[in-house]
């Protein structure tokens, strides 16, 4: 069998990526992109949770690094022009 000289990541560095896109998730400050970054996450990690070939795997890793740089610069992005109030979702409204 001939190796293609691509690493697959290891678990250890999957979940690594796993939780830091979700710890950027948390920095947005707009609830609407908040969830739909966290959502987005978990969607894509489930979605490729069965890839077994080590080229599709590091594909994968390598999309989630990007996605990753992306998300970080957008929330820089977002934080500048930050909403004054918050969402109608954020608010503590007691329950009749």
């Amino acid at each position: 069998m001939v190796s293609s000289g691509v690493a697959a990541p290891t678990r250890t560095e999957i979940l690594g990526l796993y939780r830091s896109l979700l710890r950027v998730a948390r920095d947005f400050c707009d609830y609407n992109i908040r969830e739909y970054t966290k959502r987005r996450t978990i969607d894509g990690f489930r979605e490729n949770q069965n890839l077994t070939d080590a080229n599709s795997i590091s594909s994968a890793y390598l999309e989630g690094k990007s996605q990753l740089a992306v998300a970080k610069r957008q929330s820089v992005v977002y934080s500048l022009y930050a909403p004054k109030v918050k969402s109608v979702m954020e608010l503590n409204t007691p329950t009749i």
